[in-house]
């Protein structure tokens, strides 16, 4: 094996737990996330692994949020997933800041932007207006998953 592929793939290695630690980095408020979630219990809850509710309540039109950072987006089982989030979890995409702060600001072109294809529509119609909201959003859900 030639030593420039060696080197390219011993980057590669290295570089993983890297994107991983920066999917769960959250550069907003969580606090003023928390208050942001408000919009969002209507659709959407935070539970834990042992049934715990740590946000929002019992909805089930959206999925549980709990420990989404650095996870496949549409990577919960037991949720009925949009075409098109299905085909971002194909395409191997995390959800991380900035993925997430794309997708709540605009979930349908955000869809279509990543996986190529203008045939996907978002399932959300809620859309986060500003980005310092969206990324306080993200930084809230982060904080709960460290609980």
């Amino acid at each position: 094996m030639s030593r420039k592929i060696v080197l390219a793939m011993a980057a590669t290695l290295l570089s993983a737990p890297m994107a991983m630690a920066d999917a769960h980095a959250a550069s907003g408020d969580a606090a003023a996330g928390e208050r942001l979630f408000n919009q969002c219990v209507a659709c959407h809850v935070v539970q834990n692994e042992a049934g715990d509710t740590l946000a929002g309540r019992n909805a089930r039109n959206g999925p549980n949020l709990y420990d989404i950072a650095g996870k496949p987006w549409a990577h919960i089982a037991d949720f009925r997933w949009s075409p098109g989030m299905q085909a971002l979890n194909a395409a191997g995409i995390l959800v991380t800041e900035e993925t997430f702060v794309a997708y709540v600001q605009d979930p349908t072109g955000y869809i279509r932007e990543a996986t190529g294809d203008n045939s996907f529509r978002g399932a959300m119609s809620f859309r986060v207006r500003s980005e310092e909201d969206a990324i306080n959003l993200y930084a809230y859900l982060v904080s709960l998953t460290a609980q």
